[in-house]
């Protein structure tokens, strides 16, 4: 009974963590405080600095709140989350807690413990902001994409093209050099690989490309010897690619 406890309580923990990444992902922007609570000085033993920097390495836009916010973020404060350290009392060694809250002041995510017990509190402090952001490393942006599918011919004229309307949507989930394109039953309907080119993508095991034309987007590829054009809405929250 009792490992069936620990069991239960371990999966709990899985999944309340895993929930907390899904959540994360979605914001672009992290802000950063030039000055953290605790200390005096502003940027004291760059932690500031460093927080920034360790939290760019996770794919975020990382802005200290000292610097100009960008466009998008001035205009709608509630697509960043706001960062802080939090320090535990301690004695013999420097213990703290990342906290990541939403512009409600909500906690999205609490990450594990980061602790050093150098004696210099300069290093001191990077070591434990290094070793808490190295549990963190499920923890990206991962922007978001919805994909409205429409077929629109075979062996077509892509300039006779249409605007029609949507059919199926589908999710992405970012995978190495690419995205893997989802429907809703987490089914893949294909993978698209990035190239050096912008708004072109090469379509994983179809012979054919992704590309933008307009405010579309046309996958285009070859079974046998026809061409099949489909026609895509696709939205990139945030940014395009």
């Amino acid at each position: 009974m009792k490992n069936i406890f620990i069991f239960l309580c371990v999966l709990i923990s899985f999944y309340s963590a895993l929930g907390q990444e899904r959540k994360v992902e979605n914001y672009k922007y992290i802000i950063v405080p030039n000055k953290l609570d605790f200390f005096n000085e502003i940027d004291q033993y760059q932690t500031s600095s460093l927080l920034q920097f360790l939290l760019q390495k996770n794919g975020f836009t990382v802005i200290l709140d000292s610097e100009q916010y960008p466009l998008e973020l001035r205009a709608d404060l509630c697509k960043a989350l706001t960062a802080n350290i939090i320090k535990e009392a301690s004695l013999f060694k420097t213990s703290i807690h990342l906290e990541l809250k939403d512009c409600f002041n909500q906690v999205v995510y609490t990450s594990n413990e980061g602790t050093s017990r150098l004696k210099d509190y300069k290093k001191s402090y990077q070591a434990a902001m290094r070793n808490l952001h190295s549990t963190m490393g499920a923890v990206t942006y991962k922007p978001k994409i919805t994909i409205e599918r429409l077929i629109i011919s075979k062996d077509a004229d892509i300039d006779s093209i249409e605007s029609k309307d949507t059919r199926t949507i589908l999710s992405p989930q970012i995978i190495e050099n690419g995205y893997q394109l989802l429907n809703a039953d987490a089914k893949i309907i294909f993978d698209v690989l990035n190239t050096s080119l912008p708004n072109i993508f090469v379509v994983k095991d179809r012979n054919g490309i992704l590309y933008k034309k307009g405010a579309y987007w046309l996958l285009e590829y070859f079974e046998g010897d026809k061409r099949i054009i489909e026609q895509f809405t696709i939205h990139f929250v945030e940014e395009d690619h």
